[in-house]
């Protein structure tokens, strides 16, 4: 099966792409990495060479290893990025990744800790998701019945499928269930009156809210969007629980860096001594730092050494 892997970014998340490249190199992935960016280009893309794909006349690739490559795609949107999934994703269906047989959103702040062909099979059971922290939310939680109503005055019809509420960051189908994208597409676009456009995010360069609907219903305005997506088709989806992006223990094959600050931002031992032990996804970000090489060696020994050290004084300083 041909599979495309795309993520979205700007500014500092540069170094969250290259970890998750690199995660995704190791776990045998093969093929090319869309990334849409906004601004400037890191310095590590220093080799790319620009080409031509799609709508995208000044697109840029680097060859990051051996059947391996990252391809850059500039975005001109008013919409915030985390808001932007569903239509990246389709226009890359549309353009250079219209062969694709399945293809997979990744946010760029989590790493790929699985061999690839699992997310392969994943697939093949439905629209791929995972389990959020803030899981379950039951048939008549507030929550859900905000989307209700909010969209049932939108012209769409929202019927609850299951307890679980799922994480934006990661979403992967088969090019075949398309349609589900251009529901979520158009759930985003709805949205946009109560929350004063899709330039508004609760996220890192995110516009102020205006509103945020009943009960809050569309505080985490991409992942509320794919919520009420799942309510709005007929779809199968496949869903894996909280320990999938290391939210509770288990099977961590998405460890996914939820809030601030990201692991390449972290200071490890300052944090340790205010109790903050380095996360699991703080670990295997520092594991992944090569092909791609953004951190000189000297670099990347004293972060690993002071995430070694960290954890552990955190055996022995917690939070209260």
């Amino acid at each position: 099966m041909k599979s495309s892997v795309c993520t979205l970014f700007e500014g500092h998340y540069h170094y969250g792409v290259a970890a998750l490249t690199n995660s995704l190199y190791q776990n045998g992935y093969r093929g090319t990495v869309y990334a849409g960016y906004r601004g400037g280009l890191p310095g590590w893309t220093v080799e790319a060479e620009r080409r031509s794909t799609g709508q995208w006349s000044d697109a840029t690739s680097l060859q990051v290893a051996d059947g391996l490559e990252i391809v850059f795609l500039p975005l001109e949107t008013p919409y915030h990025l985390t808001n932007y999934k569903p239509d990246f994703m389709l226009e890359l269906l549309d353009g250079p990744a219209a062969d694709t047989d399945a293809i997979f959103y990744l946010d760029p702040d989590i790493c790929v800790a699985d061999d690839w062909q699992v997310f392969c099979d994943w697939v093949s059971c439905g629209v791929a998701l995972c389990e959020d922290v803030n899981s379950p939310l039951p048939k008549n939680h507030p929550r859900r019945v905000g989307w209700r109503r909010y969209y049932e005055n939108k012209g769409f019809s929202l019927n609850f499928k299951g307890r679980e509420y799922v994480n934006g960051g990661f979403v992967g189908l088969r090019s075949d269930a398309r349609g589900f994208l251009e529901q979520w597409k158009a759930l985003m676009l709805a949205m946009g009156d109560v929350i004063g456009g899709l330039g508004a995010a609760k996220v890192e360069l995110g516009q102020e809210f205006e509103g945020k609907g009943f009960f809050s219903c569309f505080d985490a305005s991409d992942q509320d969007g794919l919520n009420a997506a799942i309510e709005a088709t007929d779809f199968e989806f496949s869903v894996i629980g909280q320990e999938a992006m290391g939210f509770k223990p288990g099977a961590a094959i998405l460890p996914h860096a939820l809030g601030q600050p990201k692991p390449w931002k972290k200071r490890f031992l300052g944090d340790s001594l205010k109790g903050k032990s380095p996360r699991l996804v703080d670990k295997e970000f520092l594991k992944n730092v090569s092909p791609i090489g953004f951190y000189m060696p000297s670099e990347i020994f004293m972060r690993r050494l002071s995430c070694f050290m960290a954890s552990g004084i955190g055996r022995f300083v917690r939070r209260a």
